[in-house]
């Protein structure tokens, strides 16, 4: 679902943790790709040094445990949510649900279509997955526009379950995205 990107003239915001100026080292940026204009951000050049996979997913499951207590489920969107969402699941011992592009899960699903930037998309999580008041973290690794997120939510909010946190890996300000949604949004790393 997500394109990990930032439009030139992107300023990196000082977070004051020295690990995320190591995390921030390993991120490879790419220009022009996957169109002219725009700066790629790869978290996947964090994933192949040990030592920022380690800072990444220690500073990951901080985030987490700084919430037990009022978690009750991880739900994270396909598919680079999968990849910190089980992370901070297994932190909290509570369970992971994903969301998935339309037709990826077994029935019984409910749908959710959004509009993005681009066109549009489809989403779906498995109707039982998620039981009635249950306080949800939702995790993804970029917040753009918030049309992802603004879907997700969306479907959460249509199997019961409450969405009380917002974790994102890289927040792209300029895009205004946490503006859209109705739920505070934490971001390790923004990019304006």
């Amino acid at each position: 679902m997500s394109i990990l990107f930032v439009w030139i003239n992107t300023c990196e915001t000082d977070m004051g943790d020295p690990r995320l100026d190591l995390i921030k080292s390993k991120i490879r940026v790419t220009y022009d790709f996957p169109q002219p204009g725009v700066i790629f951000r790869d978290i996947f050049g964090v994933f192949g040094d040990p030592d920022g996979l380690k800072t990444l997913l220690e500073v990951v499951e901080e985030k987490a445990l700084a919430l037990k207590g009022s978690v009750d489920v991880v739900v994270g969107l396909d598919s680079r949510g999968f990849l910190f969402g089980p992370v901070m699941a297994n932190a909290l011992q509570v369970p992971f649900v994903p969301i998935r592009k339309k037709g990826k899960l077994p029935p019984k699903v409910i749908s959710t279509s959004y509009n993005l930037e681009y066109g549009s998309a489809s989403i779906e999580i498995q109707e039982a997955s998620i039981g009635k008041g249950q306080r949800v973290l939702l995790v993804d690794d970029l917040l753009a526009t918030g049309g992802t997120l603004e879907g997700s939510i969306s479907l959460i909010h249509k199997v019961g379950g409450v969405v009380g946190h917002i974790f994102v890996l890289i927040e792209l300000l300029g895009l205004g995205g946490a503006k859209k949604l109705e739920h505070p949004v934490e971001s390790l790393l923004a990019y304006e």
